[in-house]
């Protein structure tokens, strides 16, 4: 079981850089005082970071080091220009995989997939740290990218104490236990509960207003007994039809209208109206900035800070710059994954300075930084998750509900949600206004890399990882709960012959298939293994690229064009060119051997092949590579210039990546790097955006 400090220990300070600190942080800063690992779980807003901070303060007043790692770059990139304000420009570095800054800096920020890689490649790298940080551990839930969070839980060096910041979730003890066993040392928990602002929820009905869900039913049944059944099922509408999407589209943006006219009137704003949607996001600021939402001089402080950031960045010409200043001078804008990476920027240090009253985003303007506002506006609840659409889990709903209400200036945030039948239920809204948010589960899946980097240590004993995973401890304690009768449920059966297989079978499973591609023989890594474990994220298809000698018949051009099909994950709505240049016969024959690779996983029964590459993007990847504007490269295609930027830049990073996989010496890695100094040029360049700003 989780430990608190034993008593008699002395006691961490009851304040903290002139602030008093709450209960629950006073709490935290004995654990860390005390030497224990400690994991936070508290509302957004509620100040988990100043816990973080004190470690931080603590290791460096020692003249140690602390890793902070985020779940996403732009977070990382954020906390580095934040903590460099507070700590000195050379006390803090960053990595990212877009970019490295003061590698060898006392606070380091890094993405949790750098330090996983590090933790792998080069260990020795973290002595003389004190503390990790994880910030947004929940994210260990996430399906993509979550076993990143379990493997640098797990494998961190044991000198390494953990700092594990949370929002609210009810297995929180449990994934502290998990820790506590793993790591071999005390986790203390720590749980805050009550928000700072307390939030008041609320349905809007079209037509009547903000209601209580009890209203809503009620309301709901009334209507009920007089609309006439469909004739064909379903739900009803004109004549009993069910209304079309498009008539549910503007049903909606009508309904959006009352509510922001209502938020407006009562002075509610400034607001955040989260929308899923980026096209709905740019036409719902567009539509509603015929608002004039700033006087004169507010007007005129927006539009200099506009101006000054816009002239930093460079991009006082950018059509895309441009169109945002239109609706900035109005107090409103908007922000999603498919902007340039410097006018999402651009919108986020307006957000702070408060003169943005109505912002239109998608969820991931709600993750990390803290940008509260008075209110919060959900367009709908419920959204594409990659696989599906469907209702927001519950966490994804308080994660951004709990950006309403600033600490200090409201006594409470608002949160409205459109009435939207056709997307979520009674039972849904309940259960969001209710706040019984999902317990994190484990996704622990061991890629090549993983276990490749493992087998150097442990040898045949590599599939034993899967002992010591959250995924694993979840289990037995099903178990256990099943035979104390705390729930009655069949084990699942094993699975069989054939079968998509998981867990300990499936790392069995992929090295059974890296032996048979020669990753594996009887001494352990060979030459071909030893340049896949360098690699992660697209271990294989670099690995394969490499030794079937297709990277040796490419020119710098070529290498950026194939690294980026590697990369490139195509959309059905995706247009782009057709290169000019045929790739000198690699694009067939490296397509066809990647399919049949990840037909032998299939056959195994591996879950989640290896993707082969999408040479769709590489018309885009050629042209940039040779020089073409970026104005210029978005005409030729459908995709929004963030996700360009973001493709390209996963391509440096991976051209980065496989360069310093290679020997120096080796002429494929010279010209690995001209792919790369090719590519990492004007708004696609990392590092210049964070120098600018």
């Amino acid at each position: 079981m989780p430990h608190r400090p034993p008593p008699g220990e002395p006691a961490a300070p009851a304040t903290f850089r002139g602030l008093t600190l709450l209960p629950f942080q006073q709490r935290a800063l004995e654990s860390i005082f005390s030497g224990h690992n400690v994991v936070v779980a508290a509302p957004t807003g509620a100040g988990k970071t100043l816990v973080a901070e004190f470690a931080i303060d603590q290791a460096l007043g020692q003249g140690r080091r602390v890793v902070y790692t985020s779940p996403i770059k732009a977070l990382s990139n954020q906390k580095f220009r934040d903590f460099r304000a507070g700590y000195g420009e050379d006390a803090v570095g960053l990595m990212t995989g877009d970019l490295t800054l003061q590698p060898h800096a006392a606070l380091l920020i890094m993405t949790t997939e750098i330090f996983r890689n590090t933790i792998f490649e080069a260990p020795d790298r973290l002595e003389g740290f004190d503390f990790v940080v994880f910030d947004e551990v929940h994210y260990l839930d996430d399906r993509e990218r979550g076993t990143v969070w379990e493997e640098a839980i797990i494998y961190a060096p044991p000198h390494v104490r953990i700092v594990a910041l949370s929002a609210t979730v009810p297995n929180v003890r449990e994934l502290a236990e998990w820790i506590e066993e793993v790591r071999a040392l005390p986790v203390d928990v720590i749980v805050e509960a009550e928000r700072p602002v307390p939030l008041a929820h609320k349905v809007w009905l079209p037509g009547a207003g903000p209601r209580r869900v009890s209203e809503v039913r009620e309301h709901l049944l009334r209507q009920r007994e007089w609309q006439p059944r469909a004739r064909h099922g379903g739900g009803r509408g004109p004549r009993g039809r069910r209304p079309t999407r498009r008539q549910q589209e503007l049903a909606l943006r009508a309904a959006g209208h009352e509510l922001v006219d209502f938020v407006e009137r009562k002075g509610l704003l400034p607001a955040i109206y989260f929308c899923f949607c980026r096209r709905d996001c740019a036409e719902l600021a567009e539509a509603h900035s015929r608002r004039d939402l700033l006087g004169e001089r507010e007007r005129a402080r927006m539009l200099a800070e506009f101006d000054d950031l816009a002239d930093r960045y460079q991009v006082r010409d950018a059509e895309s710059t441009r169109g945002l200043r239109d609706l900035a001078a109005r107090g409103v804008l908007y922000h999603h994954a498919g902007m340039l990476p410097i006018d999402k920027e651009i919108v986020e240090r307006l957000f702070t300075s408060g003169l943005v009253r109505l912002l239109f985003a998608t969820e991931t303007f709600a993750l990390g930084v803290n940008m509260p506002a008075r209110s919060v506006c959900f367009h709908t609840l419920a959204k594409f998750d990659g696989v599906s659409f469907g209702p927001l889990l519950v966490r994804e709903y308080w994660q951004m509900a709990g950006r309403a209400g600033r600490q200090g200036i409201d006594d409470r945030g608002w949160v409205f949600a459109l009435l939207d039948e056709t997307a979520v239920s009674l039972a849904d809204l309940e259960r969001y206004q209710a706040g019984h948010t999902e317990p994190v589960r484990s996704r622990f899946n061991l890629n090549y890399s993983a276990i490749l980097n493992l087998y150097r240590h442990l040898g045949s004993e590599v599939p034993k990882a899967w002992q010591r995973s959250f995924a694993r401890f979840q289990g037995r304690r099903r178990k256990e709960a099943a035979r104390r009768g705390a729930r009655r449920r069949t084990p699942a059966a094993e699975p069989a012959r054939g079968a998509r297989v998981g867990g300990e079978r499936a790392i069995r499973t992929r090295l059974e298939v890296l032996r048979e591609r020669a990753y594996l023989d009887g001494e352990g890594l060979t030459r071909k293994g030893e340049l896949c474990a360098r690699v992660n994220g697209y271990e294989i298809a670099v690995t394969e690229a490499y030794e079937g000698g297709w990277l040796f018949r490419c020119d710098a051009v070529e290498a950026a064009m194939l690294f980026g099909s590697i990369v490139y994950e195509a959309r059905p709505s995706d247009t782009t060119p057709e290169p000019r240049r045929r790739l000198k016969g690699i694009r067939q024959p490296f397509l066809a051997h990647m399919t049949a690779f990840a037909a032998q996983e299939l056959a195994a029964g591996l879950m989640d092949p290896v993707r082969p590459p999408d040479f769709g993007i590489a018309g885009l990847v050629e042209r940039w590579a040779e020089g073409e504007d970026f104005e210029a490269l978005l005409a030729r295609t459908s995709l929004a210039p963030g996700d360009l930027v973001r493709i390209l830049r996963m391509t440096i990073q991976l051209l980065r990546q496989a360069e310093h996989a290679l020997p120096a010496q080796d002429p494929v890695a010279q010209v690995l790097r001209e792919a790369r100094d090719r590519l990492d040029r004007d708004v696609v360049d990392a590092r210049r955006q964070l120098e600018l700003g």
